[in-house]
This record gives structure tokens, sequence and C-alpha cells, in this order.
């Protein structure tokens, strides 16, 4: 069923930052499924040349618009059915974009960090009134332990604990980390650790919880804690009221970590926050293999009898399955079979989303 509003929308996708490494290839993925797109960007050479790449002729137009506030309004006036946010900054960028969709346009953006996620949450009331189905997480982050969670605890009672493990591995490319991304790694510090601890959310260490892991394909990996919207989404799909999550990015050595506490706080500072981004996403990546051969997303779920249940899910490459997950959510949206309100990706679409994304389900 269609949960639309009497107005006309396009039935585009629009792919926001389409010239970057994830905007490109969802654009890439949905091309291939003869989905009407538009690609949004600042650099009317770099769209032309992604629009020639895609060859799909007039399925897919270019719009140029510079910054947040001209892409909105360019949203707003020319009602695409979906929007697929990959511009970073989701904090402030999530809102203004999941707005202007409304009423009853679709929006789905990569966000992993808990303001940008407690953010577009936050619009649930509104979205649904609108007609529309706003998700945020749609990628490996937030997806492939969300998925393991909810499939782990359907039709059971509410667990007591409940523990995910993000466990991405990621090819490197050559080129600049990126602005989206440095933003993404200055606000981990900045933020600290999370965990839900008898129902509320409290502060931990950033790097508590080390976890030595042994994969289900053999390989071993050390995860500690560090702020996402795993976190949140964990907890939304399970109901336990303390959860704790680790991930296989965050810093594992004991030095690193003692430091992170002196780091975050000097971050925090505005000024210094703007010059850290600057100078992160500067940085020249080399090409490099990724680390392990698969990517996971780990769950280990207890209820108050003392019973567990343990799930995995695997992937390939961290950000080709966020490309998939992406793509396998805006492409739903488009046909839509999302409900009016605002989800983490599992809760909006089912945890078959992410096997439909690239992941296998191993459960124990």
């Amino acid at each position: 069923m269609t949960h639309g509003m009497p107005d006309a929308r396009t039935g585009e996708v629009w792919i926001l930052g389409a010239t970057g490494r994830i905007g490109a290839a969802v654009a890439a993925r949905l091309a291939s499924r003869e989905v009407p797109l538009a690609l949004i960007g600042r650099n009317r050479d770099r769209l032309d040349k992604e629009q020639a790449r895609l060859g799909q002729g007039d399925r897919v137009k270019v719009v140029v618009a510079d910054t947040a506030e001209k892409i909105a309004e360019e949203i707003a006036q020319q009602r695409p059915a979906v929007v697929v946010n990959t511009i970073g900054e989701y904090a402030e960028t999530a809102l203004l974009m999941a707005r202007a969709c409304m009423p009853g346009g679709h929006y789905l953006d990569l966000a992993a960090d808990p303001a940008a996620t407690f953010g577009l949450l936050g619009l649930h009331d509104e979205a649904a009134a609108a007609g529309s189905t706003l998700v945020t997480g749609a990628g490996f982050g937030v997806l492939a332990t969300e998925a393991v969670v909810a499939t782990l605890c359907a039709d059971r009672p509410t667990p007591s604990h409940v523990r995910v493990d993000a466990l991405a591995s990621v090819a490197t490319e050559p080129g600049v980390l990126g602005a989206a991304l440095a933003a993404s790694i200055v606000d981990v510090l900045t933020v600290g650790g999370l965990r839900y601890q008898d129902g509320r959310l409290a502060r931990t260490r950033l790097g508590a919880d080390v976890q030595h892991l042994t994969l289900p394909d053999g390989q071993k990996v050390t995860s500690a804690g560090a702020p996402s919207g795993e976190l949140i989404a964990a907890q939304r799909a399970s109901g336990a009221p303390n959860v704790t999550v680790t991930s296989a990015l965050a810093p594992t050595g004991t030095a690193v970590r003692a430091i992170l506490p002196l780091a975050g706080k000097l971050l925090s500072v505005p000024a210094l926050r703007r010059f850290a981004v600057r100078r992160l996403a500067g940085i020249r990546l080399k090409a490099a293999p990724r680390p392990r051969r698969h990517s996971w997303g780990h769950a280990v779920i207890t209820w108050p009898d003392g019973t567990g249940r343990e799930g995995w899910l695997r992937a390939d490459d961290g950000m080709d399955y966020t490309v998939g997950a992406a793509a396998e959510t805006a492409a739903r949206l488009a046909r839509g079979e999302g409900k009016p309100g605002a989800y983490t990706p599992a809760a909006a679409l089912g945890p078959d989303l992410a096997t439909a994304a690239g992941g296998t389900f191993i459960l124990r």
C-alpha cells in the first residue's frame, strides 16, 4: 500500500552528494534498476560526468545547488518521491532535508551518530501526519546490528541486556578523507561513550567495554565502545533497559584510550572542532585492502531468566554494504513500502532489508 498525500510527486529519487564515493555508487545501483534519478551537487562538470557515466539518457537529470538551504528549496519545489542524503553533517542537514520532503515525500540518510539519529526520530509525529517515511542510518552502521537484534527478539519477551558489535571491514580508496567522514570522527571524540543503563542513556568512557571476538569465519577482531546510532536502534528494537555497543573502528589501545577524554574536551570548542575537521578532511589516504574477509554485525541478547541468544549478519566490504542498504531502502520507499513516520531502517522496512542489501544471517 502506498502511503502518500494527494499532492503530485515526480517519482524521482534524488541523490544528494551524487559525486561522492557513496552517492555515486548508490546512483549507479538505482540506475541499473531503471529508477528515475536526479543527481544533486555543487559542481556542474562533475555532475555532468556522473550523468554521462550512468548512461540512462533522460532518466537521469542534474540539479546544481551549492548550499544545504538551496537543496532544500529545490526539493520543496520539485517534489521528488525520495531523497537520499549522503552529504554528511547529518545533525545539521537531516532535519532541513526531511522537512523539505514533507508532505508525501520520503527521506533517508546514512547517519550513525546519536545526535542526528535522535534528531530525525524526533520528527516521527510530524512525518506520520504528513504521510512521509523518514529513515535514518540506512547503511552498515545501524542496519547490520539492528536487523540481528530485531530477528533474535521477534516473538520473545523483553530482554534485560543487549550488546551489539559493529565490525565493519572496509577497503581504503586513494584520495582525501573528506569533510563528511572527518566531521563524524571528530564528533565521536566530543560525544564520548554512551550506553543504556536501567532504561536511561548514560555516559561512559569512549573506548570502554573492550571486546576480543572470534568471528564465525575464524578471524579475530577487537572492538570497543563508541557513541553511535546502533545503540539507539538496538534499544528501540529490543526494549531492553541495558544496552551497550562496540565498534571495530573505535580506538582499543590503552595509551590512546587514556587521552581520549582530554581530546574530546578540546574538540568540543567550536573553533577547534572546525580546525580539526578541516585538517582531517585534507588527509590523503593510500589504497589498502579491507582488513578482514567480511564485515559483521553482531548481537548478544540476554533475558531476565538467564537465557540468551547470539546472532551475526555477514557482509563483504562495509562501504559496499552501505551502498546496497541505501539503494534498497530508496527503491522500497519509491515503491511506497514504507510506513509514515521516522524510523531506523529495520524498524521502517523489516529486518529482511538487511539480507536484501547483501547480508547473510548466522543465528545461534
